[in-house]
């Protein structure tokens, strides 16, 4: 994980959902399902919460919340936020294979929103899975985050034509795989599923698919247009986006899916 932690020390992650429009369209959605679907007053633990952005909007909601990342970096901003605004929350640094500091049956929610997409071998993401499972309280939801592996070459390659590559189209399409020292590597140590292969894990883990919808869209592929709107075209968009976001072709075509499990 040596790599993906450099990734994002290097890159301003506290700006990624609120930077533009299309991008709040992720944050905007996912809050939504939150509302929907979390229990009042639940125990949460974000296994990869970034710089904070749904840990904190979950505790002002009134949840107790855990909030955790492998970027030491993330973990000292949600610090000082902690202390500027005095939230009563726990973070600390942590790798989402190895949360043995939790005991089993911790919380009501996990939301592994991130560990998943960055492990490139089975065996971690098995790992991954299977501790997200045990730190859950039985009757409790697991949310995981994917990026869909037959999107992310089209958004890649029309953003940069340098990309535009038949080898690298083919490599993501056969494997899902993208790794720190390929040739045509665009990102980091990257892992790209699909709806299919999300519930069939799911499954063989016992794990009944209570929700599954897109977060974003197409509107990350659309930047400069989406943020071209005026507040009622805006607000349209959003609407009709949450109401197609669990259609299946809608999965397949946007840049970050959730998967949501109950056992």
């Amino acid at each position: 994980m040596k790599h993906v932690v450099e990734s994002y020390e290097n890159y301003k992650e506290e700006e990624r959902l609120t930077t533009n429009n299309a991008r709040r369209i992720e944050f905007l959605t996912t809050t939504k399902v939150f509302e929907e679907i979390i229990p009042p007053k639940s125990k949460i633990l974000d296994c990869a919460a970034g710089t904070g952005v749904y840990a904190f909007w979950l505790s002002d909601k009134g949840h107790e919340v855990t909030a955790t990342d492998i970027t030491p970096r993330h973990v000292d901003i949600i610090k000082n936020i902690i202390q500027e605004k005095n939230y009563k929350m726990k973070t600390a640094v942590l790798d989402a294979t190895d949360m043995s500091c939790f005991e089993d049956e911790t919380f009501d929610v996990v939301l592994n929103m991130g560990p998943f997409y960055h492990l490139i071998k089975e065996s971690q993401r098995e790992k991954c899975l299977r501790e997200c499972l045990r730190v859950k309280k039985k009757g409790g939801l697991l949310l995981t985050a994917y990026i869909p592996r037959f999107y992310v070459f089209q958004c890649v390659a029309i953003s940069d034509s340098n990309y535009l590559d038949s080898g690298l189209a083919k490599q993501i399409v056969e494997t899902g795989v993208l790794k720190h020292d390929d040739d045509k590597c665009f990102w980091t140590d990257t892992y790209y599923s699909s709806k299919n292969e999300m519930e069939k894990i799911y499954k063989e883990h016992n794990l009944e698919v209570v929700d599954h919808f897109a977060q974003d869209g197409i509107a990350p592929l659309l930047a400069e247009k989406v943020d071209s709107w005026d507040e009622k075209q805006y607000a349209t968009w959003c609407d009709y986006h949450y109401s197609v976001c669990r259609e299946e072709s809608v999965l397949g075509a946007s840049n970050h899916v959730i998967i949501v499990g109950k056992k």
